[in-house]
């Protein structure tokens, strides 16, 4: 259901807004919690977080996931923090400390990740060939 409000344009005239309201986005677990944390920076950062209980700065944080970019890991670690996942520690220090970690549901979720990743682990080789036998066939 969608529901139509007005909203300042860009022009000072008013326009309307469309606003998805009870909407399968809005109640489907997969496409508004899981999609949200099931990227691949998200559940590394998640299992890095996991794997120390201490506090992590950002930049040990980079160091130790080094193909993810400061622009990546900043926007991954914003919407993690969002969900509630980690939290975000500010110090008032020059120049700026600030540390991450997980938070109680974040924890959770981490049992989770670890069971897909040893799933993974364990069919990678055949999905692999299977993914190389399709694109073979594809190409004739």
């Amino acid at each position: 259901m969608y529901r139509i409000g007005i909203e300042p344009a860009s022009d000072g005239t008013m326009k309307e807004k469309n606003e998805e309201r009870n909407s399968i986005l809005e109640i489907c677990p997969i496409r508004n919690v899981v999609a949200r944390f099931g990227n691949k920076w998200s559940l590394l950062v998640v299992i890095v977080l996991s794997e120390h209980p201490e506090a992590v700065r950002f930049n040990e944080l980079g160091r130790l996931i080094p193909d993810i970019s400061s622009r990546v890991l900043s926007g991954t670690l914003r919407k993690l923090e969002a969900d509630g996942l980690i939290s975000r520690q500010i110090y008032p220090v020059v120049p700026p400390r600030v540390e991450y970690r997980l938070t109680e549901i974040g924890l959770s979720l981490v049992p989770l990740i670890r069971q897909l990743t040893e799933w993974a682990q364990v069919n990678m080789r055949t999905i692999v060939d299977h993914r190389r036998a399709y694109e073979a066939r594809e190409e004739k």
